[in-house]
This record gives C-alpha cells, structure tokens and sequence, in this order.
C-alpha cells in the first residue's frame, strides 16, 4: 500500500474532479449513456441502466463523489489505453489497460460482488481497494 492511506487518496480524488468533468456528467461511465440518441433509463430498482435496450449495472450510490470522480476518470484514463494498446498492437498493454478498466468498475460497483448485497464496510472496503490499486 502506498503512503498516506485513504486520506491522501481522497485528497488526490479532489485534485481530479475538473478533469473528470465529462465522465461524471454520463452519470455510469458506459460509453453508451453519453452517445447520441442513447436514452438512458434506471430499473424500478435502481440497480441497472438500460442503454438502447442493453441493461448494465448501474455504479454504486453510496459512492463518495469524490471517489465516483476519480474512479471516473481512472476508467477514462484506462479506456484511452486499450484504445491505444489495440492500435499499436501491444498484447501487454492491452491486458495491463483491461486490468485497469476492471479495476475502476469493479470500484464502482459495475462488476464484481453485487453492491445492493454488500454491507456498508464492504462497499466503502472495494472502491478504497479499487484506488489504491490504480493509484499505483
């Protein structure tokens, strides 16, 4: 673990909010829900979005927005290197990048343990794991 716990990391998630503008703004980081014509609607549940007729989990709503931003902008950040990794034809960085990818939806809630099934601890515990290992 790095140095400086949970309190660095969210003072880190501060410093990133304007840069993260556009990915909080989709409201679930899915490509799809920013797209043109896309209508994005929640389950009476508010568990899952439905993007043009594909239903996805939806991020966690007990997110910390500070956590959701960084998270946000982590998973752009690690979306732009698969771009990248496929262009270039780089198999290592592709895996490294889609390992990152996993990491910031698994933080927020959009794989992984189903958040509506975790306690508290365990929620609050999976996206500070989630940053520190993107932070990293």
């Amino acid at each position: 673990m790095r140095r400086g716990g949970v309190r660095s990391i969210v003072g880190r998630v501060a410093r990133l909010r304007d840069s993260t503008a556009r990915f909080a703004r989709s409201g679930n980081g899915h490509p799809g829900a920013r797209g043109k014509g896309s209508t994005v609607e929640r389950t009476p549940d508010g568990r899952f979005v439905v993007v043009d007729g594909r239903r996805w989990r939806a991020a966690d709503p007990a997110l910390p927005e500070e956590v959701r931003t960084a998270l946000l902008h982590h998973l752009g950040v690690a979306r732009n290197a698969v771009r990248a990794a496929r262009r270039a034809g780089d198999q290592d960085a592709l895996r490294r990048a889609r390992a990152r990818v996993g990491a910031a939806k698994t933080g927020l809630g959009e794989r992984g343990d189903p958040w509506w099934e975790q306690d508290d601890d365990a929620r609050a515990h999976r996206w500070t794991r989630a940053l520190h290992t993107l932070e990293e």
